[in-house]
C-alpha cells in the first residue's frame, strides 16, 4: 500500500481515538483528543500533497480519502452532539448528505462516469472544517483552567448558544444546498448509472 493510502487508513484509525477521548469531557483527555484530531487533519493535507506531487493516485485512494474525511468530520460533529453543544438533527442532515454524495461519487468512479463538481462543494467542506476547528479549540480552551480563568467572559461569548446554533444552522443549510445542487447538476448521469446497473 502506497504512503498516501497508509496515511488515509491512519486517519480512519485515529478517528475513534479522537472521538472516545473527546467525549469524556475531561480536560486532559480533551486536550489529547485535540492533538489527535490535528494529526488526523494533517494526514489529510499531507496525503493529498503526496498524491499530487508524486502522482500517487489510485482508485482505492480516490474512494478511501474522501470517505476518511467524512468519517473524521462526522465523528467530530457527533462528539459535539454528545456533549450537548450541537443539535442532533443538523448533524444528521450533514452526515446523510455527505455520505450519500460520497457513495454516489464512488459508484460513478466505479462505472467510469465523471460527475460535475462545483466550487460550492469546496466552500461547504471549508465551512465544515472551519466550524469544527473553531468549536474544537474554543471548547478545549474553555475547559482548560489555566486558559479559562480570567477569560470567562470571552469564552461565554465564543461558546454562546446563539452563536453556535446559528453558525451550525448556516453550515447545515449550505451543506444541504450543495447536496441538492450536486444531485440536480448530475441527475442525467445518475439516471444513466442506475439504468446501466439495472
Amino acid at each position: 500500500m502506497i504512503l498516501p493510502n497508509q496515511l488515509t487508513v491512519l486517519r480512519i484509525i485515529l478517528t475513534p481515538v479522537f472521538y472516545l477521548l473527546f467525549r469524556t469531557g475531561e480536560p486532559l483527555f480533551v486536550q489529547i483528543s485535540m492533538g489527535v484530531y490535528i494529526v488526523a487533519a494533517f494526514t489529510d493535507w499531507y496525503d493529498g500533497w503526496l498524491a499530487r506531487k508524486f502522482n500517487y493516485i489510485t482508485e482505492w485512494g480516490k474512494f478511501l480519502d474522501p470517505l476518511a474525511d467524512k468519517i473524521l468530520n462526522s465523528a467530530a460533529f457527533f462528539a459535539f452532539v454528545y456533549l450537548d453543544i450541537l443539535p442532533l438533527w443538523m448533524v444528521i442532515i450533514i452526515v446523510i448528505r455527505d455520505f450519500l454524495i460520497t457513495g454516489l461519487r464512488a459508484f460513478a468512479d466505479y462505472q467510469n462516469v465523471s460527475f460535475i463538481t462545483r466550487n460550492s462543494a469546496k466552500w461547504k467542506t471549508f465551512l465544515q472544517m472551519a466550524f469544527i476547528n473553531y468549536l474544537l479549540f474554543v471548547y478545549t480552551f474553555s475547559i482548560t483552567e489555566v486558559i479559562y480563568v480570567g477569560n470567562e467572559h470571552i469564552f461565554q461569548i465564543l461558546m454562546g448558544e446563539n452563536i453556535i446554533y446559528y453558525s451550525m444552522l448556516f453550515v447545515t443549510l449550505v451543506t444541504l444546498y450543495t447536496g441538492i445542487e450536486y444531485i440536480y447538476k448530475n441527475l442525467s448521469l445518475i439516471k444513466r448509472m442506475f439504468n446501466y446497473e439495472t
